[in-house]
């Protein structure tokens, strides 16, 4: 395998499947599945979700929530999330830690690094809920920050495109993909990576991101054992 340390960033709507909203248990399967692939071959694993299936704070406070009420609410959604992920990868014989930036603990234990990566060299599958544990920062910051803090080699972002478009592949039959470009060129070009914040950390920290479909089997697989899968960002 060509990295040793990945976090792999996925979405909350992920988790909906073919549903409107809420945890689809088949897709969560579908994940768990190609997870155990790497997880099998000594990748060390380490996990954030998103909370967009179940809430979003600023779509919240688009409506007249408290914008930091919202956001914790967020919060919370990802460690659902986290727990519902925890139980496939178990269901399929993977051993796993649910950390959490917000103290739950009656279900997950308070984020530590050094306990982290003990996890990790141990063979365990780490899941980090609750973001950074502050509103006003997307889980795409709590990723790259989890990431740049366990010594990840890679984030590895899995979403429901396969790559890094000119714009937006959904809508533009003729946007036009690319397999490597640099965090200058996203910026300069004014592409959709992640948040800002998020992005700049990767860049300052040295830390690739590689975008790509986690709804195909054995991309997952493909992306640790180095082959040009998706779009890779590196500086």
């Amino acid at each position: 395998m060509k990295y040793k340390r990945i976090l792999l960033k996925l979405s909350g709507e992920a988790l909906m499947g073919d549903r409107n909203y809420g945890i689809d248990p088949k897709r969560l399967a579908e994940y768990a599945k190609e997870i155990k692939q790497i997880h099998e071959k000594g990748v060390e694993i380490a996990i954030v979700i998103g909370g967009g299936n179940i809430f979003r704070g600023v779509a919240g406070a688009s409506n007249g929530m408290d914008r930091v009420q919202g956001d914790y609410m967020g919060m919370l959604a990802t460690v659902i999330n986290g727990m519902a992920l925890q139980g496939a990868l178990e269901e399929a014989g993977m051993l796993t830690r649910l950390q959490t930036a917000l103290k739950i603990e009656a279900i997950a234990e308070p984020y530590i690094k050094r306990r982290a990566v003990r996890h990790l060299e141990k063979g365990r599958i780490v899941i980090f809920g609750a973001g950074t544990g502050n509103p006003y920062f997307t889980t795409d910051t709590a990723a790259v920050l989890r990431g740049v803090e366990i010594g990840a080699d890679v984030i590895l972002k899995g979403t429901r495109v396969d790559g890094v478009y000119n714009s937006d592949p959904e809508k533009n039959k003729d946007a036009v993909k690319f397999d490597y470009i640099s965090f200058e060129e996203v910026l300069s070009k004014g592409l959709n990576v992640m948040d800002t914040t998020a992005f700049t950390l990767s860049q300052e920290n040295k830390l690739p991101i590689i975008v790509f479909d986690m709804n195909k089997e054995g991309n997952l697989l493909k992306v640790c054992n180095g082959e040009t899968i998706g779009t890779t960002v590196t500086l």
